[in-house]
């Protein structure tokens, strides 16, 4: 069957009017476009072990996918009991405070003189008790109300697991299909951008964790040499959370304090309020570092982009989209740069990439399938 084609005003139209409707289209579904992003962004970090799996491993796909998601739904599952564990130590904490503010209250309403002049701190010993009676009692149970307004409901992790399972076993059929609905005149490119735009986000990923690990040592020297008990785990707790940007260490600096605040020093002979405070400013300290310098260097070198461009996206993001844009702005930019760019080359007729090596791998044909059967003997 002859098929008339469209004449390119009408090709342009519907090329609007598509573009309009997926326009629209996100912005209807845009409160549940979160649960998503978040189930692509797990579905990242969890298919290198995927890949891996299947690479020193005789595992085909399908079990490398089941494997490697069985096994992050099980460290899922144990979040909740370790999450447990450390708000009751933050209760415990909070009681420690209140008693430590009870005592010092009491110290500021005594008389005190000072090379002969009496000292009247009693307004200020009012205003300390205030503050021990209102806010102090009620803070472990805001943190529980802003924990369960901050987590998402079952239904919605129910749905980002799904969307995990689903993208981690059928990627390679849905790169093979987003490849193959291009001309085929045009499918080499697609696939070379495809490669360009997927080695910023390894690269990404590798900077990651080399964070991740220098972030896991630092700390756990810095509470070795301040000498808190179990230095070494919460040094690779604050290794672990470094993942989520600004509240994953501060979550790990209250652990550090609150271990401090209820066990001090080994060698520091300070109460144990002084040593909590000594690990509350080594930790902005350290912190200030990794996000004013070690971090933006780091995730530069890793997807080329200046060092000052990537704090400057990082903190409008962080304003602007949360802890997910933070965590995910870096290489969206860069892959909407590297896209930008194909597309500016395209437009003026020049090569769709700059001149280097390409980024696409040689595919090996595989050999035909042979059917191996019994043949029939003729009787």
């Amino acid at each position: 069957m002859k098929y008339t084609q469209w004449s390119l005003p009408l090709r342009y139209i519907v090329l609007g009017l598509l573009v309009i409707s997926i326009g629209l289209g996100l912005w209807v579904i845009k409160p549940v476009l979160q649960p998503i992003i978040i189930a692509a962004f797990v579905a990242y970090l969890i298919n290198p072990a995927v890949n891996f799996l299947t690479r020193r491993t005789r595992l085909s796909h399908r079990w490398a996918v089941i494997i490697a998601f069985s096994i992050s739904v099980l460290l899922l599952v144990g979040a909740p009991a370790s999450m447990t564990l450390f708000l009751d130590e933050l209760q415990q904490v909070f009681r420690d405070i209140g008693v430590i503010s009870n005592e010092l209250t009491l110290w500021l309403g005594e008389p005190h003189t000072i090379a002969g002049y009496p000292l009247d701190l009693g307004q200020l010993a009012a205003r300390l008790d205030d503050f021990r009676t209102t806010f102090i009692p009620t803070m472990a149970e805001n943190a529980l109300q802003l924990l369960e307004q901050t987590s998402m409901g079952a239904l919605w992790i129910i749905v980002t697991m799904v969307a995990v399972y689903y993208l981690l076993m059928e990627w390679p059929a849905l790169h093979e299909r987003m490849i193959l609905s291009f001309p085929s005149a045009y499918q080499p490119e697609t696939e070379e951008l495809y490669h360009r735009v997927k080695a910023v986000w390894m690269n990404y990923l590798r900077g990651q964790l080399l964070l991740m690990l220098i972030v896991g040592v630092v700390f756990s020297l810095a509470w070795t040499i301040i000498g808190i008990p179990g230095a070494l785990v919460l040094g690779i707790i604050a290794g672990f959370l470094t993942l989520i940007p600004d509240v994953g260490p501060f979550i790990a600096a209250v652990l550090a304090a609150a271990v401090a605040l209820l066990e001090g020093s080994s060698w520091i002979q300070l109460p144990n309020l002084g040593v909590a405070l000594i690990v509350v400013a080594v930790y902005l300290v350290l912190i200030g570092i990794k996000n004013f310098w070690l971090r933006p260097f780091i995730m530069g070198r890793s997807v080329h982009m200046p060092e000052a461009l990537v704090f400057i996206f990082i903190i409008l993001a962080t304003v602007i989209w949360g802890i997910l844009g933070a965590l995910l702005v870096i290489p969206v930019v860069s892959s909407l740069m590297i896209i930008f760019d194909y597309l500016r080359r395209r437009v003026l007729n020049m090569s769709p990439f700059p001149e280097g090596v390409s980024t696409t791998p040689i595919r090996q044909s595989s050999p035909p399938r042979v059917r191996i059967g019994r043949r029939r003997e003729k009787k």
